[in-house]
């Protein structure tokens, strides 16, 4: 509950400058900073449940049957979130019997959902599209092709550094300081 107190404290209930623009509008690296940040000062714990902002942003697109800002539509990865992707497949590099190949499958997905968010996230846009899967979310139909969850993580990474990490528009917003430096990390 934590990260989406300190988010909506001090933000504007107006549509122009509220949590749902801030969470919704392309700044999803920005919000993953601002949770990077509360772990760095000790506000946030591993053991949180950092998954419940999820939920709320689900829960908020499901009720108020927003819109996305920026869609690219069948050819986008979704049209809400990107991260989850990425940690989902990581939670899944060498588990041994689900392959990505299986998040095509509705029993898989609901019988494992709660344990994976990769899945969570498939579940949600099964709940939320109609329609055949390859149909309204072809770059995800594309992925469940790849042959290891392993080449799914890297592959996602490279999507997110070029369509998120590499966009002006996007990154133009991102604040660096003393708990996240703009300098590199020495290896």
């Amino acid at each position: 509950r934590l990260p989406v107190k300190l988010v909506l404290k001090g933000r504007s209930s107006r549509p122009s400058g509220g949590l749902m623009e801030f969470v919704f509008s392309g700044h999803e690296a920005a919000f993953a900073a601002f949770l990077c940040c509360l772990c760095k000062v000790g506000a946030l714990r591993a053991e949180d449940q950092l998954a419940i902002v999820f939920k709320v942003m689900r829960k908020l697109q499901k009720t108020y049957r927003m819109e996305p800002a920026g869609s690219q539509g069948v050819w986008g990865l979704d049209d809400f979130q990107f991260l989850p992707f990425i940690w989902g497949s990581s939670q899944f590099i060498g588990h041994p019997t689900l392959e990505p190949r299986h998040f095509l499958d509705e029993k898989v997905v609901n019988e494992n959902h709660q344990d994976f968010m990769f899945l969570e996230c498939i579940k949600f846009i099964n709940e939320m599209k109609t329609g055949p899967f390859a149909e309204h979310s072809n770059q995800l139909w594309n992925i469940s092709a790849v042959p290891s969850w392993s080449k799914v993580n890297q592959g996602l990474i490279r999507m997110y550094k070029a369509e998120c990490l590499e966009k002006f528009p996007v990154i133009q917003h991102f604040k660096f300081g003393s708990l996240l430096s703009i300098q590199p990390v020495k290896p």
